[in-house]
């Protein structure tokens, strides 16, 4: 059985890193969001001067029945293919996480294809892909807990290895489904509000998925209350993973990057899990998913940056990472106002 309580971090320290914040050398307010992400990470570290230590990035990849009833224009065969593209270190979230000096972790959650033994790849295979929740539920409770858990596992391990970052990145053709279904349920919302694209759907192709999400939604009757029993439901075995991994990132007290539509509508189940899990997110960007700018209102979550992605990966994470580096070092380094004896406004 699923079993990890989060904390909230203890408030004490927030008055002194408020003053520290508000004694650099600037007006008051005017590093925006960089200052409310200052305040977190000291209050997640308990510290007035935090640090970021071997930022990694975590990229879970699963298969999904769904694409059977042509919910994506991609063959399924994509997920397997752009994991292999990782592990050569080809891909949009190699890149951008190299630039930022984060370790990519790539993560076979349940793939429909057996890989060869790879030492960039771990192997954490619940099954073979989900099954087609347009008939039957994805996963059995026990898988999505088996899926859980394995991702507390391996986001701790990180953490044991001297990590305090952790970003959450997905490949999963037909994801952008099962998160859409997901998002629909636990946030109450129709089915039409929540889907969009994906990998490029044309009107039409998109009219097809969001009348099949719709079908699945209806079929299945839940109404939200039971988050474990919605993510069994029409979730990826990558998507309870990275659940898990959220979770066990906060229990340990990390940062965690959210990226975009999939790693927030894991987020989603997690917080319905465990709400205090949300005190510990930087939420990175908006995606030009459909949905995702409502999902992340549901959640009164402030993105970092807007820039018309969609690529998933992990990418919106890896790019948002220079900006919690520049709250942490301007903490820590700009001068405050009696170090730089600098006049202050007058009163």
């Amino acid at each position: 059985m699923y079993k990890t309580t989060i904390q909230s971090p203890d408030q004490t320290l927030a008055a002194a890193l408020v003053n520290k914040i508000n004694n650099k050398t600037k007006p008051l307010g005017a590093l925006g969001q960089l200052e409310a992400l200052a305040l977190q990470t000291g209050l997640v570290q308990q510290t007035l001067a935090p640090q970021l230590q071997r930022p990694v990035m975590m990229v879970f990849a699963g298969d999904h029945g769904i694409v059977k009833a042509g919910v994506t224009p991609y063959p399924q065969e994509v997920t397997m293919q752009m994991v292999l593209n990782f592990l050569n270190g080809g891909a949009g979230i190699n890149v951008f996480a190299k630039q930022n000096q984060m370790q990519v972790r790539v993560i076979d959650a349940g793939v429909n294809h057996q890989f060869e033994p790879h030492p960039e790849l771990i192997n954490a295979k619940i099954g073979m892909g989900t099954r087609n929740f347009l008939y039957e539920p994805a996963m059995t409770i026990v898988e999505c807990e088996q899926a859980l858990n394995q991702g507390v596992a391996l986001a701790q391990a990180e953490i044991a290895q001297g990590s305090n970052v952790l970003g959450f990145g997905e490949m999963g053709i037909g994801n952008t489904s099962a998160a859409a279904a997901i998002m629909a349920v636990l946030c109450g919302l129709p089915v039409a509000s929540c889907v969009g694209r994906g990998t490029g759907l044309d009107d039409a192709g998109l009219q097809k998925k969001t009348a099949l999400i719709e079908q699945a939604v209806s079929k299945h009757q839940l109404n939200g209350k039971d988050a474990l029993q919605v993510l069994a439901t029409f979730g990826g075995f990558e998507i309870a993973m990275m659940v898990g991994a959220m979770l066990g990132a906060a229990q340990q007290r990390a940062m965690l990057l959210i990226d975009g539509f999939i790693a927030t509508a894991a987020l989603l189940v997690a917080s319905r899990l465990q709400p205090a899990v949300l005190e510990y997110c930087v939420f990175s960007h908006c995606s030009d998913e459909s949905g995702h700018r409502l999902m992340l209102q549901h959640l009164n979550a402030t993105p970092l940056l807007n820039l018309g992605l969609r690529l998933g990966e992990g990418t919106g994470a890896a790019l948002a990472y220079p900006l919690l580096q520049a709250a942490v070092n301007f903490l820590n380094q700009m001068a405050s106002f009696e170090s730089a004896n600098v006049s202050r406004e007058s009163t």
